[in-house]
């Protein structure tokens, strides 16, 4: 899985969309209760730090277990420090990839498809994490 930078965060016009207050059932359907709307910003819902955050479109399919798939929009933000367990944006030895980030007992970047090999960083190797995955964005009608 690969991923290419669409976009950089900003400080953007609000965009206000209505926001049902009612969840949606995805199990059996159950009656709609209260139909209050308020008004939701994307930008707002995304993007926390807009100075620090990129978006990026994902190209493979290595991250499907982690609900990541081609063609989504990642939201990253450069300014957390990423930790174990978090899905990050990394580059190895100049190739950028999208993998969930183990640090212990070996720095590795893990796929979340069975189909691809765990990538075992050696010391030689350089390894730059661009950021911490904290978002994604999915156009379901794709075409």
């Amino acid at each position: 899985m690969s991923a290419v930078i669409i976009g950089r965060g900003g400080v953007f016009q609000p965009l206000w969309i209505p926001l049902q207050l009612e969840s949606v059932c995805a199990g059996f359907p159950s009656p709609a209760q209260d139909y209050v709307e308020q008004v939701l910003d994307l930008n707002q819902l995304c993007v926390q730090r807009p100075a620090a955050t990129f978006f990026v479109r994902v190209r493979g399919d290595s991250m499907l277990e982690a609900g990541i798939c081609p063609g989504d929009i990642l939201v990253v933000d450069r300014s957390l420090e990423a930790v174990s367990g978090d899905t990050v944006v990394a580059s190895l030895d100049n190739d950028f990839t999208v993998k969930e980030l183990q640090l212990k007992p070996a720095p590795r970047l893990l796929p979340r498809n069975r189909r691809y090999p765990v990538i075992e960083v050696r010391a030689e190797q350089e390894l730059e994490i661009f950021g911490v995955v904290v978002g994604v964005v999915r156009q379901m009608r794709r075409g």
